[in-house]
């Protein structure tokens, strides 16, 4: 008899065999969005087709977070990702992990991987990032002679800080030569030290125009310059390799003006408010010394200097009356603590042991005799008494 299968048995079969097929695990497909929804979840939800069929395709919050765009109806993309069969309805759907739109995708992929392979050396590193000069005193720009940014700039850099002087390196900004031209012009104003800050960048465009500032030549030249660079590409939402590797990026050429140099107005406003303090400032000085000359001609000194000097030899007097009582109170009991010490140095002389009959014997080296194992028979021995010495002689050693 012939099994009998469930519903839910065959599309698990089902999406077992797609997801074994490694042809289906990961496509490229080329189509246009239709029925597109973005659901409150964050996942995205619609269909690709082209002139002879469609596909359902999903994409997952977690993967549409990293899209640099929007999708919409009508656009042509390129979507990555896997077939598989959804279990509950039966149908297989694409399971889109990423999307690029159709025309630029190639752009994309390299921009990606030089992003990945920079940052992965480092280059776009926080430490790496060097300080802007405050009051910049020469600035390079490089870019274009002909762009409207240029006169953008200059407009900008002579209204907010003329002090400044600019020095133009002009270069391509488009097309295949404008990478090693940039480059080049980087690495020279670092070996002339032409400027101690560099502004590089162009106005907007198409990814197709600002890709210079995506080649890697121009990014290993901003981060092996020694002199700050701030790049200044294209509009607000443009991003190129060139503004990761900088050690500040501008949303416009414009904007770099304004980030490159302080605002004269607002320097003045700050001198001022400095004068005004100082000047404040010393207003409160000169009151506070007033006051001490005003005191000090009142003082007692000032106006009866005798009395002053009366009054200080009446102390003169005091302290030495104050020293003498030290020095003699000083003295009499170093005086005690000498008689102290003679005393015991008197009770503790051999001279007085000797008065109360006692001698001392010593050997003719002049060792002094302790024991009868210190002689021998006929040892020639001196003895002190308390009024003079005498010689002897041991005839006879016994315990």
């Amino acid at each position: 008899m012939q099994q009998i299968y469930e519903v839910s048995q065959i599309n698990d079969y089902l999406k077992c065999r797609f997801e074994e097929d490694e042809f289906l695990s990961q496509l490229l497909i080329r189509g246009e969005i239709s029925n597109y929804k973005l659901y409150p979840s964050g996942h995205h939800y619609f269909s690709l087709k082209d002139a002879g069929g469609a596909m359902r395709c999903v994409m997952f919050k977690g993967n549409a977070f990293r899209l640099k765009f929007r999708p919409e109806n009508g656009m042509k993309v390129i979507a990555d990702g896997r077939i598989s069969v959804f279990p509950r309805d039966g149908a297989y759907q694409l399971y889109c992990t990423d999307l690029t739109p159709d025309g630029v995708g190639d752009l994309h992929v390299a921009f990606e991987q030089l992003k990945a392979r920079l940052q992965a050396e480092g280059l776009f590193s926080q430490s790496r990032k060097k300080p802007l000069p405050r009051f910049a005193h020469t600035i390079a720009i490089i870019t274009s002679s002909a762009g409207a940014a240029l006169r953008d700039m200059l407009r900008i850099l002579r209204k907010r800080y003329p002090l400044s002087k600019i020095k133009l390196l002009a270069v391509r900004v488009q097309g295949a030569e404008a990478p090693a031209e940039i480059a080049a012009a980087i690495r020279y104003a670092n070996l002339f030290q032409v400027a101690d800050l560099i502004i590089t960048g162009r106005g907007g465009g198409s990814i197709e125009d600002l890709w210079a500032f995506n080649d890697e030549k121009v990014a290993y030249a901003i981060a092996n310059s020694q002199i700050p660079v701030i790049s200044a590409v294209g509009h607000e939402p443009d991003v190129t390799i060139s503004d990761f590797v900088a050690d500040l990026r501008a949303a416009t050429p414009s904007n770099a003006a304004e980030l490159a140099v302080p605002d004269q107005m607002e320097l003045r406003q700050h001198l001022s408010a400095q004068q005004s303090m100082l000047y404040t400032l010393m207003q409160k000085r000169l009151k506070q010394e007033r006051q001490k000359i005003v005191t000090l001609s009142q003082s007692r000194c000032l106006k009866s200097p005798l009395n002053y000097f009366a009054d200080r030899r009446m102390q003169l007097d005091y302290t030495h009356r104050r020293l003498s009582a030290v020095s003699e109170n000083y003295l009499g009991r170093k005086r005690e603590a000498f008689v102290r010490l003679t005393a015991k140095l008197d009770a503790m002389s051999p001279l007085k042991v000797l008065s109360r009959g006692y001698s001392m014997t010593r050997n003719a080296e002049g060792k002094v005799i302790k024991s009868i194992g210190d002689v021998a028979v006929g040892d020639e021995l001196i003895v002190t008494l308390t009024d003079g010495k005498m010689r002897t002689e041991v005839l006879e050693v016994s315990q």
